[in-house]
């Protein structure tokens, strides 16, 4: 592990991707999803929420910063959640988000380092490192679902947290623990998400299996899914977490974010 804070950070998970946490004096959201359950049109049918998120916008507080994998899917960012995007003075995403979301969004490309000012004094780091949702190359997966992007937060002191966005590559995660890991926290996004029209069905983000692969690549002493329930075309939930990481030896590694 790091040779900072050796310790779990109390990480909240709302629902779907949607997680908030503080970090060095800051107060992070991810992926913010709140709308009531519904269906979503979306190129190749339905995206269908099935359940709602555990707390509203009004019930969050302020937030400093969003890590927003992407902002071109429903499932990672929504109606409500665009609308508290408004509120909150940082979003970090795509470099394509950042143009398309305006003011207050930040664009970052792999392995590109932003400073945020620590309210207390010093800097926390923001690195924006690679992510690919789907199978396969990105020169083709990207085409049909987009770019994503993943964060890892470090500053003196703190310990190393890693943020996956919609990621299905351990090919990338190996290259993140190359630069970055052992982690002290990994917020991976699973779930086995399948659209039967893209990739011949296979998961477009990790699944359980490969969730508890990629902590054990990551080194990482606490591990929070999210991106697991609340929509229908999550494929594996809690229980397929649990049974994988147990599998992997790494079930006291496992949080699953039910902090208050």
């Amino acid at each position: 592990m790091s040779d900072t804070i050796a310790q779990r950070i109390p990480v909240r998970v709302l629902g779907g991707p949607t997680a908030v946490f503080e970090y060095g004096g800051l107060r992070f959201l991810t992926d913010p999803t709140f709308d009531a359950p519904r269906d979503y049109h979306v190129p190749g049918g339905l995206l269908t929420k099935a359940a709602p998120s555990s707390a509203a916008p009004a019930d969050l507080g302020p937030i400093d910063v969003v890590l927003l994998s992407h902002d071109e899917h429903p499932d990672n960012l929504d109606e409500s959640g665009r609308a508290l995007l408004a509120d909150v003075p940082l979003t970090l995403t795509t470099p394509g988000g950042g143009r398309r979301l305006g003011a207050g969004a930040r664009g970052l490309a792999d392995w590109e380092p932003v400073e945020l000012d620590r309210p207390g004094g010093g800097t926390i780091t923001v690195t924006g490192v690679p992510a690919l949702h789907g199978p396969g190359p990105r020169e083709e997966v990207e085409p049909i679902t987009g770019q994503v992007v993943g964060f890892v937060l470090t500053g003196e002191g703190l310990p190393t947290v890693y943020v996956s966005g919609d990621n299905a590559s351990l090919d990338l995660v190996r290259e993140i623990a190359e630069r970055f890991g052992p982690v002290d926290t990994a917020i991976l996004f699973a779930g086995a998400p399948r659209i039967p029209v893209l990739f011949d069905g296979a998961p477009i983000v990790l699944d359980s299996a490969q969730a508890a692969e990629a902590a054990e690549i990551l080194g990482a002493r606490q591990v929070v899914p999210v991106h697991y329930d609340g929509w229908t075309h999550f494929t594996e939930g809690r229980a397929d977490l649990t049974t994988a990481f147990t599998a992997a030896g790494l079930l006291t590694h496992l949080d699953l974010g039910t902090h208050p």
